[in-house]
């Protein structure tokens, strides 16, 4: 539980840097991905982080409805993102993953992201540096542990 100092406020201000953090990144260090929804970049993401999966295993790790990622597959299919292989030991399953028009998307966007937080964060003083790097161990640590 918050105590009464740490309250509500404080607890909306966070949740609100956090939100104003991410729509900056989308916005500004990745104007390619414009037109893509949060599901259909997560898929990218997870898809260059993790190696093939399948549409259920993507569903199920980002949380939505097979009817919904089927959707942001379809999406990001059309466009050459990704391709369907056979499952390796399930005939009745197909493997998703990333063609290289879309392993090369993820490259360019990861790169354009972590420049521009990289001088987002050199424009602060050391201090505020040490600071916000300490936040994101702890951010990591409290979405781990939920």
């Amino acid at each position: 539980m918050i105590s009464k100092e740490h309250g509500g406020t404080e607890v909306e201000d966070f949740a609100l840097a956090i939100g104003m953090l991410l729509r900056r990144l989308r916005a500004d260090a990745v104007p390619e991905l414009h037109d893509f929804n949060w599901t259909q970049k997560a898929v990218l993401s997870r898809l260059e982080k993790n190696g093939p999966a399948t549409a259920a295993d993507l569903a199920r790790a980002e949380g939505v409805k097979p009817q919904s990622m089927g959707t942001a597959l379809a999406f990001l299919e059309e466009n050459g993102l990704l391709e369907r292989q056979p499952h390796p030991t399930d005939g009745r399953q197909m493997n998703i993953k990333l063609t290289a028009k879309g392993t090369a998307l993820r490259r360019t966007t990861r790169d354009a992201t972590y420049k521009w937080l990289s001088q987002a964060i050199a424009k602060l003083d050391k201090r505020e540096q040490a600071t916000i790097f300490k936040a994101g161990q702890l951010i990591k640590r409290m979405v781990e542990a939920a």
